[in-house]
Formats: C-alpha cells, sequence, structure tokens
C-alpha cells in the first residue's frame, strides 16, 4: 500500500490545488521522478542484499519494479491524455521528432513485457528466459536516466545523482557476472 503514496500526495495536492501554474506539467514531472526512482531502488535490491545479507529485501523487488511501471504509465498517459489530448497524430510526431520523448516513450515500451510477465505464473512458464527477459529492466532504466538528463534545463542534479547511481548499479551487475561468464566460458570450451 505504500507504493500509493505518491498518487495520494499528488491527488491531495490537485484536490487543493498546489500543483503551480501549470498543474498537468507537474504532475508529468513528479510521475516521472517517482518512477525513476522507484526504478532505481528496484535495481539496487539484489546488491542492497548482497551487502546487507538480508533475503528478504528480494521479497519486495517485483511490487516496487511493478510500481515503477505503474507511474511510468501514468507518467505516459498524463504526458498522451492530459498534456497532448490524445492527439495521436501529435504524439507520434513528438516521439519521432523528441529524442528525450522518443527514449522515454522507448524505455516504457521495454518495461510492458516485464511487467505482464511479473507473475508466478509467467516465470514458471519462461523458466530461465524469464531472468534474460528481465535485464531488460537495466536498459529501460538508463534510457529513464537519459530521458530525464535531456529533459531537465538547467538544474542537472538529480539526473546526475541518477546517472550515477546506475552506473554503480551497472558496475555492480557486472562484477558478478564476471565469475559467471568465465565458467560459462570455461564449460563451452570442454565440449
Amino acid at each position: 500500500m505504500i507504493g500509493f503514496t505518491p498518487t495520494v500526495w499528488l491527488v491531495w495536492r490537485f484536490l487543493t490545488d498546489r500543483l503551480g501554474a501549470n498543474p498537468i506539467e507537474e504532475t508529468l514531472h513528479r510521475l516521472g521522478d517517482v518512477s525513476l526512482i522507484f526504478l532505481l531502488v528496484t535495481l539496487s535490491i539484489t546488491p542492497l542484499r548482497s551487502a546487507t545479507g538480508w533475503n528478504d529485501l528480494i521479497k519486495i523487488r517485483r511490487p516496487l519494479g511493478l510500481f515503477g511501471f505503474y507511474y511510468l504509465t501514468l507518467h505516459f498517459l498524463t504526458y498522451a491524455v492530459l498534456d497532448q489530448t490524445l492527439d495521436l497524430e501529435f504524439i507520434f510526431e513528438d516521439v519521432l521528432e523528441r529524442p528525450y520523448i522518443s527514449i522515454g516513450f522507448t524505455a516504457w515500451i521495454l518495461l510492458i513485457p516485464l511487467a505482464v510477465t511479473s507473475t508466478k505464473g509467467w516465470i514458471r512458464r519462461l523458466g530461465k528466459r524469464w531472468k534474460k527477459l528481465h535485464k531488460l529492466a537495466y536498459l529501460a532504466t538508463i534510457m529513464g536516466v537519459v530521458h530525464f538528463y535531456w529533459q531537465v534545463k538547467a538544474d542537472t542534479y538529480w539526473p546526475t545523482l541518477a546517472a550515477l547511481l546506475i552506473i554503480v548499479l551497472m558496475v555492480y551487475r557486472i562484477r558478478t557476472l564476471r565469475p559467471w561468464v568465465g565458467s560459462q566460458l570455461g564449460r563451452s570450451g570442454k565440449h
């Protein structure tokens, strides 16, 4: 339930007229921020679990990732419905001509199959392929950070901080994969 707190907060700000002079833009930006935070925290779960030995952290990874997708979907819908009034021609043109929108839209598209396959049934059906598919979360989050960085006009503090965090997470991921890659290469050489 705590994952819905940003939704409640935004609704409260809307109802009390506290979204500023441009409430749609404010909502769009806050939803993007919250989505990126959820995605970054989701990707941080494995390193945190490894560092702390607290294995129960893994239980919250899936809900956090789904909340990241939920807020990213609300971010996109705010853009498409409220900001662009579902003018599909203009939205399509925007996606093609504005790089920060192109990369953000692509990140959202990449996360759709991850959200759909996040059930126990899909995990069983896909087997080992499920883990490979869900590696797209890293690419989508990197794209989200780039979208954020390209979107801001002056204050790059938060996008830079997000970029540094994703770099740390990628370095961790690469370092933990190195022994596995070596073992796979060793096995393939024995055939």
